[in-house]
Parts: structure tokens; sequence; C-alpha cells
């Protein structure tokens, strides 16, 4: 009698090659689940699949969704395990209700099985289990195994608030704007494009939303908008408000990306006007307010668009995309003008808030480098240590300079160095910075020439890669990375510095629009070819960063020009592998170094390969 066929599709395989120092790789394959085995295969084009792997039910042990707090490196975003012969396979789905059809049918099939009392929710990273810091990897769960009990059935918890209720009783929905990685415990992190039930909104700045696994925590309002049409809550929106009177008012803000939404003469039809100086025909600049109508797409009224190759699910989706990328407009919408003129970003500037630095308070001492936009002083403020960035007079407007402070005063990570504060109350403005007292990684490399050991030199690319997955997790591309704009503490620890100059870019992919300044020999060929910069650019310059590290901070490329640079790695050349590195290492390296972009790591799975080689 043949097995019967229970369930088939497609869905991503986390995989790695028999070396235990290979990286892993995230492969597509059809699976097949029947009564007797899990099969799946690599589909060929004109061929017949091949069979890639066979999993008899019976030697399955646990079969759980994965509770991965750490960005994943492949399209599909809902892993869930299966623990087989002492072995882990992790299978990434690509929607919540796929993946619970997927585990409820394995575990309706293994649950008379020799099954394990209990599981990991989590992963293991840094050789260590995430949920309960287990080391071994086959070191016995943490979380009671229910192989009855299906994800989609665990109930939700008590809302906190019963007021928040609709009438109708119903559950009120957000749609998340963009990634979130939390800072506190106490916070939830988003994902974007993902729904989540929403608790409590009574908070400005933080409310209260529920994961489809029932985890409950507070997310930035900003990040997340309510999936119903309204959207009145933002300062942008200006409900009436004719186009006549917008003009005036963005005419007489005149800042370059003044914008307001708002209703157009069609009923349920929304307008974006926008301020500019661009140049007009003649070459001379041209004050004037740019009109976009908000369109939705014929197929999807759910698809709304500026410009058609960008498609949102929701227009506050659309107007944060646009607020970071022009992508078709005049240019990018950077400031909100609401009706009364007050913007509350304004209110939040560092200037009036508590990013002020008195400068009063503020200690200046001996020169420790200069940089693009001026000296880095060491300094004294409050009885600490810090390290004062000035801006060169010219060098950049007061509104780059106080863009610049709101971008770093978004971050806060381990990895990166800490932004203090800012001080505006005179001139030169500057940046308080934590102090680094082992300076930038390029020097501190090259004074302990011959006396670093392998682990330590890996140990300070994991550091990098932690800073780098945290940026890449908040759609943040740093452009400079490079050994020189990385710091050491007085601990040896590693942090990624001079982020704050670079864009917010939400769409993880920039064109510069004037491509004046890049570094040649850190840069990836589409950053050469077309000033086309992306998270995976960034993946570039870091494995030229782990080769720097691994020469002892080395130049790359020392004896030749730019010119030669670029001719080298059009010919499909990369830099030599360092006598320090192990094989391994530079496999990575060479990895970051695949000419294609998306044929490239993300730092997340760049973070996890070094966690694993660090531990063997």
């Amino acid at each position: 009698m043949f097995p019967r066929v229970i369930l088939k599709g497609t869905m991503i395989k986390k995989s790695q090659q028999k070396k235990r120092t290979s990286p892993c790789n995230y492969k597509e394959r059809f699976f097949v689940l029947d009564t007797q085995d899990l099969k799946y295969s690599e589909r060929r084009p004109g061929k017949k699949p091949m069979m890639k792997g066979c999993i008899e039910l019976s030697s399955i042990k646990c079969v759980e969704i994965v509770c991965c707090d750490v960005p994943i490196p492949c399209n599909y975003k809902y892993p869930f395990q299966i623990l087989h012969d002492n072995h882990y396979l992790y299978i990434f789905a690509p929607d919540n209700d796929c993946r619970q059809r997927w585990v409820r049918a394995l575990k309706e099939e293994t649950k008379h099985n020799n099954l394990v009392t209990k599981y990991h929710p989590n992963i293991l990273m840094y050789g260590k289990w995430r949920c309960c810091q287990q080391t071994e990897k086959l070191a016995p769960g943490c979380q009671v195994y229910d192989p009855l009990g299906y994800a989609s059935k665990k109930p939700l918890p008590q809302l906190p608030d019963p007021e928040m209720e609709l009438q109708n009783g119903g559950q009120r929905l957000v749609i998340a704007l963009q990634d979130y990685t939390p800072v506190e415990d106490k916070n939830l992190p988003l994902q974007k494009d993902h729904e989540y039930v929403l608790i409590k909104s009574s908070h400005p700045d933080w409310w209260a939303v529920q994961d489809n696994q029932g985890n409950i925590g507070f997310v930035p309002s900003a990040y997340v908008a309510e999936k119903s049409d309204t959207f009145e809550r933002f300062e942008w929106y200006n409900k009436n408000i004719t186009r006549g009177e917008a003009e005036s008012l963005l005419m007489k803000e005149g800042k370059e990306g003044a914008f307001m939404v708002r209703d157009s003469r069609q009923a349920g039809v929304y307008t974006v006007s926008v301020f500019t100086k661009a140049p007009g025909s003649n070459g001379e600049k041209n004050p004037r307010v740019k009109h976009y109508q908000i369109r939705q797409t014929e197929t999807d009224e759910s698809a709304f668009y500026l410009a058609e190759k960008y498609l949102f699910s929701t227009i506050p989706e659309l107007i944060l995309y646009h607020q970071h990328n022009a992508a078709g407009l005049i240019t990018r919408l950077r400031h909100p003008v609401p009706q009364d003129g007050v913007s509350s970003r304004d209110a939040a500037d560092p200037a009036e808030g508590q990013w002020e630095v008195d400068p009063e308070e503020l200690i200046l001492g001996q020169e420790l480098g200069s940089g693009q936009f001026g000296l880095v002083l060491e300094g004294r403020w409050r009885e600490r240590r810090v390290a004062v960035k000035m801006i060169r007079d010219k060098s950049m407007s007061d509104e780059d300079f106080k863009e610049e402070a709101r971008v770093m005063m978004r971050f806060s990570h381990c990895r990166l160095v800490q932004l203090y504060g800012v001080c505006t109350q005179h001139s030169p403005m500057c940046l308080v910075f934590e102090f680094m007292e082992n300076g930038c990684l390029s020097d501190y490399l090259r004074d302990r020439k011959g006396g670093l050991s392998q682990d330590l030199l890996l140990g300070m690319c994991l550091d990098v890669s932690e800073g780098m997955a945290y940026l890449e997790s908040s759609n943040f591309i740093h452009r400079d990375l490079a050994a020189r704009n990385c710091l050491v503490s007085k601990n040896n620890e590693v942090k990624v510095s001079d982020f704050g100059m670079t864009r917010f870019v939400l769409d993880d992919q920039y064109t510069s629009s004037q491509c004046s300044k890049f570094p040649v020999k850190w840069s990836a060929p589409e950053v050469i070819k077309y000033c086309k910069f992306s998270s995976k650019s960034d993946v570039w310059s870091f494995g030229v960063i782990m080769w720097e590290i691994f020469n002892e901070g080395r130049l790359p490329y020392e004896n030749r020009s730019n010119t030669e640079v670029v001719e080298s790695l059009n010919a499909g050349l990369r830099l030599l592998k360092p006598r320090l590195a192990p094989d391994a290492v530079y496999m990575l390296m060479e990895w970051c170094w695949k000419e294609k972009p998306d044929d490239r790591p993300s730092f997340a799975h760049v973070l996890h390969e070094l966690a694993t080689l660090s531990n063997l």
C-alpha cells in the first residue's frame, strides 16, 4: 500500500555543507509530507526534481515553531524546527498560516513517537541556546513540549486595558511600517508588513501590541499604523485644507522637502504636496510646490503608490518610505508641516530636548583626530571622558547636523559608539560621544602587530558584525565601513562608528545623488559603477574589514591606485588570503565579495557564521 500524501509545498531549508566551518545556506526546496516520510527535493527547470533528503516520521522527536529574536537572513520569515535522530532541521515557511499547517500536520503524524519532554523555542547562537543559555547543542530543552498543542490554538492573553476594545468586540490591528529591534526586555520586536493586535495606544510615543505568538510589549508608535484607513494622528495629515492653503503654508515654511498630505477634491483620494527649490529648466533655483496624487492599483485597492514602482499596503507606510527616498518625486519628504504650523519633530529637536549638552559643562582637551566634517577632541562632560566631534563651519547646514543627530539618537547597541548628546548653543556645533580609549581599529591593529591571537582577531570581526547586524535590522546603511571607522574600548571591544552621516534608508538601497566621495578600496562593484548603496554593499566592505583585521591593520591594495583596483575587480580578482586567516574565515570573506549583491550573505548570516566559527 502506497503512503498517502498529506501536504506538499515550497519552503526554504537551512543547510550546511559537511565541513563544520562552511557557511550556512538557505535553499528553496519542494517538501512532500506523506504518512511515512518527509521528503524534500530540488526543482530543476526542464529536468526531473532531484531528491535531496528524506526523514522517516518515526525518527522525529519534536516539531515546533521557532521564536527567533534575531534577523532572519532569507525571504521566508516563519521558521519551524524538526528534531530527528539528534539532528535539528530548520525550515522557513512563507507565512504563518503555512507554517501552522505544516507544524499541525507533522505533530499529528508523530504524536505517538518517542518524543522529547522539553524543547528549545529559540535557536543556538554564539555557542549558546538563546532561550536558556545552555552551551551544548543537544542540551535538554527548556520549555515543555506539547505534542498536541498548536500555536494557532494558543489563547490570547487578556487585554490590560478593556476600554481600548472596540464597541463591536473586535480587535484593532496595526501593521508594522518597518522592522524594530528592541533595546529593553519589555519591548517587542516588529517585522515589517506583519500585523499585530493593538492593546493600548494612550501613550503618544509607545504603544502596547501583541504578536501572533501571544507576546505583548511596547513598540514605537511611529513604527506602526492602524490597518483601518484612519491616519489622522500623523502630523503630516491636514484633513481640511485647500490646494492654495497648502501652497501658502509650504512656501512660508521654505524648507526643501517640506510636505503635507491633504484631502483631494475627489472624495476618498489624498494628495501629497511638497516644497522644493530644485532648479527649473533655466538651471536657476525655482521655489515651488509640487502636488502628487496618492493612487491605488487597479488590481489591488489596498496597494498605494506615488511612483508606480513602489507599492505599499498603507498610506503611512508610503509616506514613511518617501520620507527617506525620493524614488520618482522631485525631492524626498523631509519636513512634515501640520496645519497649525507646530511640528512635533521641531519640538523634539536635539537643541531643545534632553540631548542638548550645556556648553559650560563641556571641557575640551587634546585633539584625537580629524574627519570630513571637522576635528575630534577629547573632552570631559559630567565627570565622564567623552569624544567631541566638532562640526566645521559651512561643512554642513544646521538642518543636516540636526538630522544626523536625530538619526544617531535612534540607535543604541553595545557594538555601536554611543551618542550622549549634542551642543548647538555655540559655534561650532558638536556631537558628544562615548570615549573609546584604544582609538581606531586600524591603528590598534598596527600598534599590536604580532601580538594578537587568531581568536582575538576573530572576536573583533564578531564585534563589528554584531553592530552591523543591528543596523541592518533597522534598515540602515553605513556606506563608509572600514577599520578606520571602528573604535576600540579599554576592554578591547570593537564598536562601529561614523554611521551618523549616512542615510536612513527603508528600502535597503540608496543611489547617491552626488556620488562624490567614497573609498574605492572598500567599495563594492555596484557602488563604484553606479553609486548604488545597500546593506549588501556594506557586507562587501565588511569583508575588507575582515581582511584588514587578519592582516593586522595593513591597508588593502596598498600598492595599487584606485584605477588599478577597479580593473582588478572587473577582472574578477579579489584580495589574497591573509596569512593569519583560517580557510573558513577567508571563505567568508570571499562570500562577502561576490559580484552580485544578492549572492552575498546578510549581516545576520555573517554574524551567525562568525559565532559558529568562534565556538569551534
